[in-house]
């Protein structure tokens, strides 16, 4: 066991610390083809009209109130919880080749991933994303201090070279492309999950074949990276598409993933099909949404058999009961404007548990 206090190798040993994101400050992000290129089109928008402002109080207060209700059940359960600073997204903020306003600081799994001992800040192609790590600076420190070591991927430029002009969405019926090129790395963590030895990434519009191979690169011979093939026409983030939920047992969205196209070190795993999602009631929340209806996937596992799935989804806990875990039934749909459910909004800090392997 490492001393150091960040250590994490998988998305299923026992949780004992996590960062879990905040709302305070949330603002609409800017207008870029990148961002809307990849939220739903009634959302899309939504966005282009309200950009750079902070979200109605209305929405933040029913977010919050569930967020609170969700952090209440994790410390309930024995996880430590750790927040980054609440800061105004609003600010403008620049380089000397563009200026945006931000985000929110929401979903530590995008702009952070954490390999064992090590703590990457990823390389966003989300102008407005691009110093969201500052808000999480003291907690980095912190652990840098106890022994993690610390890594920053190198900071994009976010020209217009890393994105195809006049970028169309692929309709069903034509190959698939991004909005990016391979001008430089970027990626976002929450396009990979983890499986000890083996990681899993979707290539999408906010991370790269560049990007991918950066990691490959920076994590060395010690690891493999394989590529999930997703049918989603506008990709991002693989936690609504595909999630290791414990060893030998992944869980795939059946619209955007064929089971018979997974990689080969797969092979000998359990593959359980995601139920159809419920429907979401409300058209403030479905208007809002800055993700699709298969945000039923997107669960925590607290171990091998407790998992945090949305009561809401009720076909996906019986589902999640049927393959032999524990669900744990907790509310935090009304996050869904800001960026994910329970997988996105925190970042696993530190499992107990070593570094091994789990694919043939």
């Amino acid at each position: 066991m490492t001393s150091s206090p960040v250590n994490s190798h998988n998305e299923w040993d026992p949780l004992e610390e996590v960062i879990v994101g905040r709302l305070e400050g949330a603002t609409i992000p800017s207008s870029h083809p990148v961002v809307t290129c990849n939220i739903p089109p009634w959302a899309a928008r939504f966005q282009r009209l309200a950009a750079g402002m902070r979200y109605p109080r209305m929405m933040v207060e029913r977010a919050q109130e569930e967020l609170d209700g969700f952090i209440a059940l994790l410390e309930s359960l024995g996880v430590t919880v750790r927040r980054p600073e609440a800061i105004d997204h609003r600010r403008r903020f620049g380089t000397p080749d563009w200026s945006s306003r931000g985000f929110c600081n929401t979903c530590p799994r995008d702009s952070l991933l954490v390999i064992g001992d090590e703590i990457i800040e990823t390389p966003m192609a989300w102008p407005c994303r691009s110093f969201e790590t500052h808000s999480y600076r003291p907690l980095l420190k912190e652990y840098f201090q106890g022994g993690a070591r610390w890594t920053s991927a190198p900071r994009p430029q976010l020209t217009d070279e890393l994105f195809v002009p006049g970028f169309r969405t692929p309709k069903a019926d034509e190959a698939m492309r991004y909005i990016l090129t391979d001008f430089e790395p970027v990626f976002d963590a929450a396009d990979f999950v983890r499986a000890g030895r083996d990681l899993f990434v979707t290539r999408s519009n906010v991370t790269n074949a560049m990007g991918i191979e950066w990691l490959r690169r920076h994590l060395g011979p010690g690891f493999r990276i394989h590529e999930i093939e997703s049918s989603c026409r506008t990709p991002m983030h693989i936690d609504t598409s595909f999630l290791v939920l414990a060893p030998g047992k992944a869980l795939i969205n059946p619209e955007y993933v064929n089971p018979a196209r997974l990689p080969a070190v797969l092979d000998s795993w359990d593959i359980l099909v995601a139920p159809e999602p419920e429907p979401i009631g409300g058209n403030l929340l479905k208007l809002t949404s800055l993700c699709g209806k298969w945000l039923s996937l997107n669960v925590l596992m607290i171990d091998e058999k407790r998992v945090i799935a949305d009561r809401h989804h009720t076909g996906m806990l019986r589902a999640l009961e049927k393959w032999g875990f524990e669900p744990i039934p907790c509310d935090l749909l009304h996050y869904a404007p800001f960026g994910g459910s329970y997988h996105c909004a925190t970042l696993d800090i530190r499992r107990r548990g070593t570094l091994q392997s789990y694919c043939e």
